[in-house]
């Protein structure tokens, strides 16, 4: 499994406009360090504020690695897949820890069954490095599930008030029903378990309040609070979209578990000890349903529930396959034992279609990356328009002072060739006064074309691709300088991080709340046909 997240890292190193916070909160924290003026959110702060919480403990682990690669000269992209290798590795530990105590609560062949579907699927290897709130909220989900496993359920509730407290607020959702079931299964007394989520919640806000506050320069300030208040008082969230009521069980847990899904539904059947954990799990997706906007991200930290109800299933169905006697039993085990594996290797092939899919979905990193390799490190001023800006460029794209970076929104073809800029990232293939040098391809969509083996005619898919951004350089004759190369927004910070990132995303288009995201997941993409700019994972 931590094979499979860092392939996942290594080709698709960049972050969409969803993770920018957590992205440029990292970058900061590494290369600013104590200089809080030159932080990202104290020019873009979104929408809503987010936890800082993570973001430190991801940089102080990756700050030695960083500072070797550093002294080095390696470029910041090795930097940004650090600290993406390091939250994946964080990720990786607590399935790791979950599927341990699997073996010991139901048998090695569930635990087996549970890394075989995990490894099978798209969203929680691919999104296991990037740094969402939700990646944050599944690693505590998993140990405190790993917990409940055990049998400790003051430890359990302790967690899960924690993640809804700093990183989800919308764990509070599945903490409900998990509470619920603790009281009814007698795992824990009614006032303990009150006492413990008091206590435990009490000490939370002071921590995420206390770091917070000083970093946001707010006081008293609590992220996920504000959060709250953005999504359900004021229903905002709704701004970016709605869905309805069935979607997350008719479109996107088919997506997310695959073969696990059909089969999570077996597990309480064929072992009843998965009832207490399979009917939370469905219970946080039915309350959840009633929130109008939905991204397939949210159900991250009930996902794992899921996967452990169907590979007990599997190990169930093992064990009744191999215990068939008679003529027509035996026929039967041997035509079905077979099938498991087929439906696995199926998953797979379809999860590497998703991923191949995702990693053609980053042109803003893909681009600045090719700026820096056409024209080396002369000195120059770039501005990022809203598409490179939201699909893989950040601060770890950026070139060192005094190189100088600009993302202001709103800007017309004519004026972007009034501004001197060096370069321009933009999403328009031609721009009065600057030269066409390169440009970054993008996903589009999945067509099937037919091979044709007589007497056979096989479809096959292909992922189009089309150039989405473009890079230009301000033409030799238009050198001379027309108005002041920085316009509104732009920085040229000393360090490693001059100038802003894809923050742009998040401050012009929707924050860093529930709604930061318009498009579709990968394979809604490959399904639909459709491009998103700003989906989940494309």
């Amino acid at each position: 499994l931590l094979a499979v997240i860092w392939a996942h890292v290594w080709w698709a190193p960049f972050t969409k406009v969803e993770e920018s916070f957590n992205v440029q909160a990292m970058h900061d924290l590494l290369f600013h360090r104590f200089h809080l003026s030159q932080y990202d959110h104290m020019e873009f702060p979104g929408v809503v504020p987010r936890t800082f919480l993570g973001a430190i403990l991801v940089a102080v682990l990756s700050s030695p690695l960083v500072a070797l690669t550093h002294l080095l000269g390696a470029s910041k992209i090795v930097a940004l897949v650090i600290v993406r290798g390091m939250l994946g590795f964080l990720v990786f530990l607590s399935f790791y820890m979950l599927r341990r105590q699997v073996a010991t609560t139901f048998g090695a062949p569930t635990a087996r069954y549970l890394a075989l579907l995990l490894l099978s699927q798209f969203h929680l290897p691919f999104y296991a490095s990037r740094p969402l709130p939700n990646v944050f909220a599944l690693a505590l989900a998993n140990l405190a599930f790993t917990f409940w496993l055990k049998g400790k359920a003051a430890r359990t509730l302790q967690t899960l008030v924690f993640a809804f407290v700093v990183f989800r607020c919308d764990v509070l959702v599945l903490l409900a029903p998990i509470g619920l079931s603790l009281l009814l299964t007698r795992s824990i007394p009614f006032l303990s378990a009150v006492l413990t989520c008091v206590l435990t919640g009490i000490a939370s806000l002071g921590l995420t309040v206390a770091v917070d506050s000083l970093l946001w320069r707010r006081f008293p300030l609590w992220p996920e609070g504000t959060v709250l208040f953005f999504n359900t008082a004021l229903n905002k969230s709704s701004d970016w979209g709605v869905s309805s009521p069935h979607w997350y069980f008719t479109s996107a847990l088919p997506r997310a578990l695959l073969l696990a899904y059909p089969l999570s539904f077996l597990g309480p059947l064929l072992d009843r000890r998965m009832l207490p954990f399979f009917l939370p799990a469905a219970a946080f997706v039915g309350l959840y349903s009633y929130l109008p906007h939905k991204e397939l991200r949210f159900l991250f930290p009930g996902l794992p529930l899921f996967l452990l109800s169907a590979a007990r299933a599997l190990a169930r169905l093992q064990v009744l396959f191999l215990a068939t006697s008679g003529r027509s039993s035996r026929a039967i085990g041997t035509v079905a034992r077979p099938l498991t594996p087929l439906a696995l290797a199926a998953s797979f092939l379809l999860s590497s279609l998703f991923a191949l899919a995702s990693y053609r979905n980053y042109p803003g990193g893909t681009a600045a990356i090719l700026l820096q390799e056409k024209v080396g490190h002369a000195p120059g001023s770039v501005h990022v328009d809203v598409l490179p800006a939201m699909t893989g460029f950040s601060r770890f794209t950026q070139l060192p002072a005094p190189w100088s970076y600009s993302k202001q929104e709103g800007l017309t073809l004519s004026q972007l060739s009034g501004f001197n800029f060096s370069y321009l990232l933009s999403a328009h293939p031609s721009v009065p006064s600057y030269d066409p040098i390169a440009n970054a391809s993008g996903f589009v969509r999945t067509s099937f074309r037919t091979l044709h083996m007589p007497p056979l005619r096989m479809p096959y898919p292909v992922l189009e691709t089309k150039p989405q951004v473009f890079i230009h350089r301000k033409g030799v004759a238009n050198k001379e300088s027309k108005q002041d190369v920085a316009p509104r927004g732009e920085t040229s910070s000393a360090g490693y991080a001059s100038g802003v990132d894809s923050g742009e995303g998040e401050s012009g288009r929707g924050g860093r709340g529930e709604g930061e995201v318009r498009g579709q997941d990968a394979e809604q993409e490959v399904a639909r046909g459709e491009r998103g700019v700003a989906g989940d994972e494309l």
